[in-house]
């Protein structure tokens, strides 16, 4: 497969809600392998198709190498709990970049793996963090809309000096 270019923080794709994905065939598993080589290289634990410009509902993570990459097409959240907990979040468009966000401790979710076969999952912690994250990536929202005014600002600040 490829490594393909990340968009960088501020491209406007990265506000660009996604289309769902209608084919379920080698159209989608080849650009799906990709995201997983590009996500390696980066290196990150999540990657949305987005993130290299192609605005399908594709989701890959990959939280330990022991448990392997998960492909999830058209991702929703179908419930969350009312407890919450904070996490530091960053993202492959904006290497470097982090701050604490609050979200849903738990979820649970529906998606199409490759096959276009639909499950439901629940995900906590770690897990559910990550999957919201890269969910609201596909709806157009960057990670950073979900920290304050303040702490963006701030974030934002740090990181241009940075680069």
């Amino acid at each position: 497969m490829a490594i393909r270019t990340i968009l960088k923080y501020p491209d406007p794709g990265l506000s660009s809600p996604c289309e769902p994905v209608m084919v379920f065939d080698a159209t989608l598993t080849a650009p799906a392998h990709d995201l997983l080589d590009t996500m390696r290289a980066a290196p990150g634990v999540g990657i949305t198709a987005a993130h290299i410009g192609v605005f399908t509902r594709l989701v890959v993570l990959e939280l330990s190498r022991e448990s392997g990459p998960r492909f999830y097409a058209n991702p929703q959240v179908l419930a969350s709990s009312d407890e919450l907990m904070r996490h530091m979040e960053g993202s492959v468009s904006m290497p470097g970049a982090n701050d604490e966000v609050e979200r849903p401790k738990r979820i649970r979710f529906r998606y199409q793996d490759l096959d276009g076969v639909v499950h439901e999952e629940d995900a906590e912690g770690f897990y559910s963090i990550c999957m919201q994250h890269e969910i609201d990536q596909l709806d157009g929202i960057f990670w950073l809309k979900r920290l304050s005014r303040l702490k963006r600002d701030r974030l934002l600040r740090k990181w241009g000096k940075g680069k």
